[in-house]
């Protein structure tokens, strides 16, 4: 009997696999106003779009959802490693989601993320976010231009991008979901990895950053270039930490401004606009290796609760990518049927 059952199993998969309708990912770039920097950051953007299948043959217009990467990563990694728009291709084909656009911009930087954040010197990641890809992605595609056809999602650097995003702007997207979203609070962050500022001595220029032993410092440059930022080359930002003679110093204005600036602290200075927002939801996985992540989506779903912000929050039993961008997993089964059933269509 488990022969026959593992033969029809077989089938039935075989079938399945031979008819899912396959979108086509299309690649383009944007010189984008918004990221003229003084930082040496490339304004030229490459852009990513999944276009559902058929978007060819019809006259059809479509919702958009915004998919941010994260950081150490790209839109062309979501498509090479993660094989994310065959994800796409099996949701709609199960009707998880009606046909839908999904637009996922490069913005990886020279400290590997951009935390999706406008900086005083790097370029205005949020605005290029939020504003200029969207009104870029309007003029030459077919989309449904309304904020109620437009979500913003994303995983780790992305989830934290995309809740920033959506706080900031409720006239551009109407929900938004987060998929363990790395660095809500970037000075409960920076407490946590404290010992990457031990490394601070060994940084003199850009280039120290591909040696293998700085590799992980890149992080907090990367966290100051967006919240803590300077005029001063070649790093542009200032740091809430740094040792002399392994001795711990605070700079307690800078560390008092990364708390300020950090997408937890939105839900305060941001409450009207997020009541806007249609839906709200973020996830995160209880054995997630990055140690700061499950606390911090805690509290900032618990501060929302106290403030009457309603929202959906999850834990689940996984690490930090180890139940997203696979068959079945949350982006194809959570993610997606909950910007079906939130999105205008």
């Amino acid at each position: 009997m488990r022969y026959y059952f593992l033969i029809f199993s077989f089938l039935v998969n075989l079938f399945f696999a031979q008819n899912i309708k396959k979108g086509t990912v299309v690649t383009t770039h944007i010189k984008a106003e918004t990221l003229k920097n003084i930082a040496g950051e490339n304004p030229e953007r490459r852009v990513t779009i999944y276009l559902p299948p058929d978007y060819e043959k019809s006259n059809i217009r479509y919702p958009v959802i915004y998919y941010l990467h994260g950081f150490f990563w790209s839109d062309s990694l979501l498509v090479s490693n993660d094989k994310i728009h065959k994800i796409f291709d099996r949701a709609i084909s199960l009707g998880k989601i009606k046909p839908v656009i999904v637009v996922m911009p490069d913005e990886s930087t020279i400290y590997k993320g951009s935390f999706y954040a406008n900086s005083k010197t790097a370029g205005n990641w949020s605005d290029f976010t939020s504003i200029e890809l969207p009104n870029f992605i309007d003029k030459n595609y077919r989309t449904i231009t309304k904020k109620e056809s437009r979500g913003i999602a994303g995983h780790s650097m992305g989830g934290n991008g995309a809740l920033r995003n959506a706080f900031l702007h409720p006239e551009i997207f109407s929900s938004v979901y987060a998929l363990s979203p790395g660095i809500l609070d970037a000075q409960y962050f920076a407490m946590n990895e404290i010992d990457l500022y031990k490394n601070l001595k060994d940084i003199k220029e850009p280039k120290d950053f591909f040696k293998p032993e700085n590799a992980r410092t890149n992080i907090i440059f990367a966290v100051a270039r967006a919240y803590n930022a300077n005029d001063k080359a070649p790093f542009y930002a200032d740091f809430p930490f740094f040792f002399d003679d392994n001795a711990l110093k605070i700079n307690p204005e800078v560390s008092k401004a990364l708390k300020e600036n950090s997408t937890s602290e939105l839900i305060f200075s941001q409450f009207e606009n997020i009541k806007k927002l249609k839906a709200i939801k973020f996830d995160w996985g209880r054995n997630d290796e990055l140690a700061h992540i499950p606390p911090s989506c805690k509290s900032l779903s618990r501060n929302m609760e106290m403030l009457k912000i309603k929202h959906e929050a999850e834990e689940y039993i996984g690490t930090h990518g180890s139940e997203v961008s696979k068959e079945n997993g949350r982006i194809e089964n959570e993610m997606l049927p909950f910007f079906n059933k939130n999105l205008e269509f």
